[in-house]
């Protein structure tokens, strides 16, 4: 949509509630305020009185706000009218703006217009969106500090050096006949470690805001009345699943999520896994199978009553995959809870039915996803934001390699490719369609 429409939206949540916000963005949002409020505001102040429709008829009383243009949140003239928030008057408050010439918005345009303004980066957009999805304290305190800047801040410096080391290579290059070699003087090379070292840094903070964003999904696996659906019930202290003596219980896929430390956890119960002529049950071992390759962390639950976990039940597609092996029904045996690690395993010894040694899973599992307690230093980062990281952090791999053997030319471009790479995180180097596809997952009034 051209930056000279104007746009409307509603801003506050679907349905009633004691207050509703239409947001109007664009040259018209001043036409459109004179009309419907009978004179444009003054700026940045609060005005209570009526609102009237393009044919003069009273529709609500509230509180209008104006905020010209580009000290405004999309840096565009923006109108805000706080009403009643019936569903009635909300609508014809939008009708209202449409027929004095605004348009509906889409998805995150008054967000993509404040980054076509100026008025943000890339970063700080999506953190907006995330800020509204937020589902614990850590990831809103992240997304906040992402909308502060401080994501955006650690990625420019970082791509402001990459770029000032390209000159510094190209410009060596150039002047090659001079007597002094400054590649082979090892200073570029202990810049090309440090930068590696910082994006390496970044990386790690953005794979654990990651896991707070998106969660940390954990399968439950084992063979049939191991107790899997009993460990479900224990962390998520609800009797999500049907527990019974009769092995098989389950058949299909359970999932529920928790937080625990302020990380959003995605359990997953799946059927218990054993050779089975039931058609019904060999669908869902297979469902089982599926969600046991697609987790990031497996359970694997098995009898106190047993020697040893059998680890030749689980899918062969788990090679590297955490897996903690859970002894469960402890309290029959009469062992105590507890947790063991070696180089190879760790095993936890626990009673579902009890409850007991569940709050030990639970900081397992927040270990495994690199969370501290606060989460401060998390920068709360999006697939996206993860792959070019890697890639920047390859490239800067690539120039050091390229340093070893001498090929100046080929260094410099790898330093630029880096650079692209990050600055795409931010929005320096975005095509259109990755905006179009980034803004379209935003609410439509934002």
């Amino acid at each position: 949509m051209s930056k000279s429409t104007t746009i409307c939206a509603l801003a506050s949540a679907l349905g009633q509630g004691g207050i509703g916000v239409v947001r109007v963005s664009g040259p018209q949002s001043g036409a459109i305020a004179q009309t419907m409020l009978g004179r444009i505001p003054k700026a940045r102040y609060a005005h209570y009185g009526s609102f009237f429709n393009q044919e003069g008829i009273e529709i609500d009383k509230g509180v209008a706000l104006f905020f010209p243009g580009p000290h405004s949140f999309t840096g565009e003239d923006v109108l805000e009218l706080q009403g009643h928030g019936g569903i009635l008057v909300m609508r014809s408050l939008l009708e209202s703006a449409m027929a004095l010439g605004a348009v509906a918005a889409e998805p995150g345009e008054f967000s993509k217009r404040a980054f076509l303004n100026g008025k943000m980066d890339l970063v700080q957009a999506e953190a907006v969106a995330d800020i509204i999805d937020a589902s614990s304290e850590q990831s809103a305190r992240s997304a906040l500090r992402s909308l502060s800047g401080e994501f955006s801040n650690q990625v420019n410096a970082l791509t402001k050096a990459l770029i000032e080391l390209r000159v510094f290579v190209e410009a060596t290059i150039d002047f090659s006949d001079e007597e002094i070699d400054f590649l082979a003087s090892g200073e570029v090379k202990l810049k090309v470690e440090q930068i590696e070292s910082d994006i390496q840094n970044i990386l790690s903070s953005a794979e654990q805001g990651a896991i707070l964003r998106e969660g940390l999904t954990v399968a439950i696996a084992g063979k049939p009345n191991a107790g899997k659906s009993s460990l479900l019930n224990a962390l998520t202290q609800v009797s999500s699943a049907i527990v019974t003596d009769i092995a098989g219980t389950t058949r299909d896929v359970l999932k529920e999520t928790i937080h625990v430390n302020g990380m959003p956890l995605n359990i997953i119960d799946t059927a218990g896994l054993h050779i089975s002529e039931d058609k019904i049950e060999q669908e869902g071992i297979k469902r089982a199978h599926s969600e046991i390759e697609r987790a990031d962390v497996v359970l694997m639950v098995f009898d106190a009553q047993d020697k040893a976990p059998d680890l030749s039940i689980l899918p062969s597609g788990i090679e590297g995959k955490p897996i903690i092996l859970i002894k469960n029904k402890v309290d029959l045996t009469g062992e105590s809870t507890g947790i063991t690690h070696n180089d190879e395993q760790t095993q936890l010894s626990l009673s579902a039915k009890q409850s007991k040694g569940i709050d030990l899973l639970r900081q397992e599992l927040s270990s495994i996803a690199g969370l501290s307690d606060t989460g401060e230093g998390v920068l709360l980062a999006r697939k996206r934001h993860i792959i070019a990281l890697e890639s920047a952090l390859d490239s800067t791999r690539y120039a050091l390699d390229q340093l070893n053997n001498n090929a100046s030319e080929l260094v410099a471009e790898d330093l630029r490719q880096a650079a692209q790479y990050l600055g795409s995180i931010t929005g320096e180097f975005s095509s259109d369609d990755l905006l179009g596809e980034i803004f379209s997952s935003f609410c439509i009034g934002k």
